[in-house]
């Protein structure tokens, strides 16, 4: 399950988890349209009264043209998903459904790159002080000890 909001009603993360789970199982064996590729639905956000439901993606491809072909294709299957969802979840009111490619997977990747770029950096500069004074790699100037 996601982690929500604490401020969202326990059956407003119900519906959410469950609209999360129907809509992948539409998106994997109902739908047709071909801009629509493989997509993983990380968490959806329905609004208090159930009006608006926004529905966060991911893919492997972070092509932006493909990016953007996926959530016309979405966007334009969004009737018949709802039509479909409307058949599987008995709520009074069913939601609008708004797709939104979620990016924070890829700024994950991203900051653990540098995130690792940065240690290796660090780990590099230990060990050029901790080399023997004969043993300098790579040219490096070594520190100076203090005179006693």
């Amino acid at each position: 399950m996601a982690k929500h909001s604490k401020n969202i009603p326990a059956r407003g993360l119900r519906v959410a988890d469950q609209i999360q789970r129907d809509l992948a199982e539409i998106v994997a064996y109902e739908l047709k349209d071909p801009r629509v590729g493989m997509i993983t639905i990380t968490e959806v956000q329905v609004t208090p009264d159930y009006a608006h439901a926004k529905i966060f993606f991911t893919m492997l491809n972070d092509n932006k043209d493909v990016i953007k072909n996926t959530v016309e294709g979405l966007a334009a299957a969004a009737g018949y998903m709802r039509n479909l969802l409307g058949k599987r979840l008995h709520i009074h009111t069913l939601p609008m459904l708004h797709f939104v490619h979620d990016t924070s997977t890829s700024r994950g990747m991203e900051m653990s790159l540098l995130i690792d770029a940065a240690n290796a950096t660090r780990a590099a500069d230990d060990d050029i002080g901790d080399a023997p004074k004969g043993d300098v790699p790579n040219g490096a100037v070594p520190k100076e000890e203090p005179a006693a």
